[in-house]
């Protein structure tokens, strides 16, 4: 009989965190579903900038962009849970290129949603939930979901450089 108290109070503990740890997984700082994509869905701004990687390419908030090794071409290989910890960067509208990309290399290609992502020198773009703030290149190196996640340079180049030692920790993906 000791047992089912037990048991019933381990599940009273372990149910509110199991739900807490799959909120937390799915959702970014305001509480809406984790994307990266442009404010009042607009068209998304690819830019450049300086950090201990080098000039890399980041989005309209100076987040860091990746490319996923897996992708087949301009084709998306991230979905369900690595879409989650991976958001892809949206647009409703055509890319624009910020200060230092090259708007020749910007693109989009649909996912299997059919809507849009956005590309570069052919490499669809996304975010990392794991970078809470501009300039963070956590997601730099990890080998997640199948194959390694890396910054991308202006020229639209993949970065393999590991990070500085202000940046970057592997968070498990």
């Amino acid at each position: 009989m000791i047992r089912r108290p037990i048991s019933l109070l381990a599940a009273a503990v372990v149910v509110p965190l199991v739900a807490l740890a799959v909120a937390g997984c799915g959702s970014n700082n305001n509480g809406s579903p984790a994307t990266a994509k442009a404010a009042g869905g607009s068209s998304a701004t690819v830019s450049v900038a300086n950090t201990g990687l080098g000039n890399i390419l980041v989005d309209s908030h100076g987040r860091t962009l990746y490319l996923f090794e897996k992708d087949s071409g301009t084709t998306s290989t991230c979905s369900g849970g690595c879409a989650t910890a991976w958001p892809p960067l949206r647009a409703s509208g055509k890319p624009t290129a910020g200060s230092g990309a090259k708007a020749s290399l910007l693109g989009t290609t649909p996912r299997s949603d059919g809507k849009p992502q956005v590309t570069y020198n052919g490499h669809p773009l996304y975010g990392y939930q794991g970078d809470s703030k501009a300039g963070d290149t956590n997601g730099q190196g990890i080998n997640g979901f199948g194959a390694p996640w890396y910054v991308l340079s202006p020229s639209g180049n993949e970065i393999t450089a590991a990070p500085s030692s202000s940046g970057g920790s592997s968070n498990g993906y």
